[in-house]
């Protein structure tokens, strides 16, 4: 099973908020999700929540995120934790 982890929408028609989530490769996008690493609303970026430590275990494991989650993870410093733990082996 291929593990992604992308975004899921949510909210209102012209309000979008998205959770970032673990799921299947070949679910549908607002389909069963493995779990919930975060909020993401691009409307107002001091709500963005993120679970590091999640986030962190699923990358580890070898989930595979979007084009779109790897840029908010990048925002986040995720991207560069997850590198200098790679290192550190």
């Amino acid at each position: 099973m291929a593990v992604k982890i992308r975004l899921m929408r949510m909210g209102s028609k012209g309000h979008p908020s998205y959770r970032i989530v673990a799921t299947d490769s070949r679910a549908s996008r607002d389909g069963e999700y493995l779990e919930l690493i975060g909020n993401y609303f691009p409307c107002d970026a001091t709500e963005n929540k993120i679970n590091e430590e999640v986030a962190l275990k699923w990358l580890k494991v070898g989930a595979q995120p979007t084009d779109t989650v790897k840029n908010i993870f990048s925002k986040a410093g995720i991207t560069k934790k997850f590198a200098d733990s790679k290192k550190e082996k």
